[in-house]
């Protein structure tokens, strides 16, 4: 046995000892330390740190999966050609001011906030967050990421449900506003003049 794989090994006990312990809080660390323990072992998940425990994700479904691209492609459309910030897709992670590790499935942030982009996490929160609900996700849990995004400075957080058809977009001031098929999405608050219809971000039937 390697002395490197002799101490992720080490590594991967003392973390599943920690974990152990509700009253043990996690870090971003702990995290990034997981994260070298699985890419050794040619895994790719998506990590999350939320209160101090740390979330496993696996791979999206597909539908949910070309909602996200399709989103990321309209919003870089109007954003890059206008300088206006950054867009992110899901592997994106933001450093919270409550310590958490959050990414969303599509996340926008401001030029004058972001100037630079590092090789690292972003540290800070994100303008605009948006969630897509999966085949497997409940709707409750995501709604309430949202509404962490939001009470921590977010100003428009979005939730997408292919399986309704809405798109239900909130904000720290207003109640929650849905919208169906027909309708056309905007951020004024963000991005003045961008306008989708909701129908654009659906999956196309190929005939």
């Amino acid at each position: 046995m390697t002395s490197s794989l002799t101490e992720s090994l080490t590594d991967q006990e003392d973390l599943q000892i920690r974990s152990a312990y509700p009253s043990t809080r996690l870090t971003v660390a702990d995290l990034e330390q997981l994260q070298g323990i699985l890419c050794e072992a040619h895994l790719d998940y998506q990590l999350e740190l939320v209160e101090g425990k740390i979330i496993i994700m696996g791979p999206s479904d597909i539908v949910s999966s070309e909602i996200g691209a399709e989103l990321v492609r309209l919003l870089l459309n109007w954003v890059k050609p206008r300088k206006l910030g950054r867009v992110f897709e899901s592997s994106g992670g933001f450093i919270l001011p409550n310590s958490d590790l959050r990414a969303p499935d599509v996340s926008f942030v401001t030029a004058d906030r972001l100037k630079q982009s590092k090789r690292y996490f972003a540290e800070l929160v994100p303008d605009l967050v948006v969630e897509i609900k999966s085949q497997s996700d409940r709707l409750k849990p995501l709604r309430e990421k949202i509404q962490s995004f939001i009470e921590l400075g977010a100003k428009v957080g979005i939730l997408i449900d292919p399986d309704k058809r809405t798109v239900t977009i909130y904000t720290p001031t207003d109640e929650p506003v849905v919208l169906r098929d027909g309708d056309m999405i905007s951020i004024p608050e963000l991005l003045p003049g961008w306008e989708v219809p909701v129908t654009e971000l659906w999956s196309s039937d190929f005939e």
